[in-house]
């Protein structure tokens, strides 16, 4: 078992010698360090009630942080979504189930004793159990994931156009209810579901970053100004500005992910990206300890120094729990034992790449989700990749 996804999908793309898709890591990495910047940042903002200047980055990325985990983790779905629902329910629902339960179950081991201080043991009990309806803190990416891949298999029969409007309409509603599942459903399906029926176009924009970087740079940074000016005027959050804004976003790390790769450069960004799934489940810890330490010590007073501390700490931290389960044998805290199956495993035969989606004619050109980690014919996101398959965190 692997607890790494992004396997190589496509025979265009470029892969590392392991068979991975290389851009697909630096976009995952980037995602994943997003996603820890921004609990870590709004957490020390929060805890120290002042702003600093890491706000801002974490400001300029919301508008594409999830979008994107969600998009990517959505790429390799044609491959799978024909298998049969024993199969695809072991990948794609049990997968997440499994690491959903027992990490919500680790971080009330860590949190209860606060909690029952501020209110009772009992009330931390049904917390608990209403974590099972009530995505809890960080986790609601991998507990959402199992429910974008049942609906869209449950669809697939209906034209995929007619399903996009639909997922776009319930993202322009900015519904509010209070209920993280539904409210995330609504704002975050239309980007995982346009990865998978404009796979190839992702492939094929890719491709082209690849072999025009200077135009890529330039297409960057008109992007950048354009989502900086929006975020700015506070108007990225408005119907359909919000969603072009999401699109172009997770477009935009795509290409950077692309030209990272290209030039083999930051390549710590690409085995985030390749261990994503560990550093969604774990960063909350070291985040957390690192952010009550340094502002108890108060010797660093600049806000935002603190939160990228407390940013490294989570990624490093997390990656180095990892580590000390693998050296402890507590492989069980990030890859899925084999009593949690309940498909058998198969031998992973040749990589293909992703079958051309109902309505996008195949392009020149060629992710595995971020959400599932095991051996299966295909490779998938193991997000959390997540989460995007490994794993994402909780968007904002």
């Amino acid at each position: 078992m692997t607890i790494n996804g992004t396997a190589a999908g496509t025979d265009r793309s470029a892969r590392t010698a392991g068979g991975r898709v290389d851009w697909v890591d630096y976009a995952k990495g980037i995602c994943i360090v997003m996603v820890v910047m921004m609990h870590s940042v709004l957490g020390v903002e929060k805890a120290a009630e002042q702003t600093g200047f890491m706000h801002y980055v974490v400001m300029f990325a919301k508008p594409f942080r999830m979008p994107d985990f969600f998009l990517i983790s959505g790429l390799f779905l044609s491959i799978v979504i024909d298998r049969d629902w024993r199969t695809y329910l072991d990948r794609k629902v049990m997968h997440f189930a499994y690491f959903y339960v027992l990490w919500v179950t680790i971080q009330f081991g860590f949190k209860a004793p606060s909690l029952a201080a501020e209110s009772s043991w009992s009330e931390v009990g049904l917390l608990y159990l209403e974590s099972f309806i009530e995505p809890f803190g960080t986790l609601w990416f991998i507990y959402l994931l199992p429910i974008f891949f049942v609906v869209t298999k449950l669809t697939r029969n209906i034209h995929p156009v007619v399903i996009w409007l639909i997922a776009a309409a319930l993202e322009m509603t900015h519904l509010t209810t209070g209920w993280t599942a539904i409210d995330e459903f609504c704002a975050r399906f239309v980007y995982f579901f346009t990865g998978y029926i404009l796979a190839d176009y992702v492939f094929a924009l890719s491709d082209r970053a690849r072999a025009r970087p200077l135009l890529a740079l330039l297409g960057l940074g008109l992007w950048a100004l354009v989502n900086g000016g929006l975020v700015a005027l506070e108007v990225s959050e408005w119907p359909i500005i919000s969603l072009a804004l999401g699109l172009s976003g997770a477009c935009a790390i795509i290409v950077i992910g692309t030209l990272l790769a290209r030039a083999h450069r930051l390549d710590f960004l690409r085995f985030c990206g390749e261990h994503s799934i560990v550093i969604y489940l774990a960063f909350f810890l070291p985040m957390a300890a690192t952010r009550t330490a340094l502002l108890r010590i108060d010797v660093i007073h600049d806000i935002g120094l603190v939160s990228l501390i407390v940013t490294a700490a989570g990624v490093a931290g997390s990656l180095l729990i990892w580590r000390l389960a693998l050296a402890a044998r507590a492989n069980f805290l990030f890859e899925r034992p084999d009593a949690f199956w309940i498909a058998p495993k198969r031998q992973r035969p040749p990589c293909k790449r992703p079958s051309k989606p109902l309505v996008v004619p195949e392009v020149t050109a060629g992710f595995v989700p971020t959400g599932e980690s095991g051996p299966s014919n295909f490779p998938h996101i193991e997000m959390i990749g997540l989460l995007v398959p490994n794993v994402s965190s909780p968007g904002a």
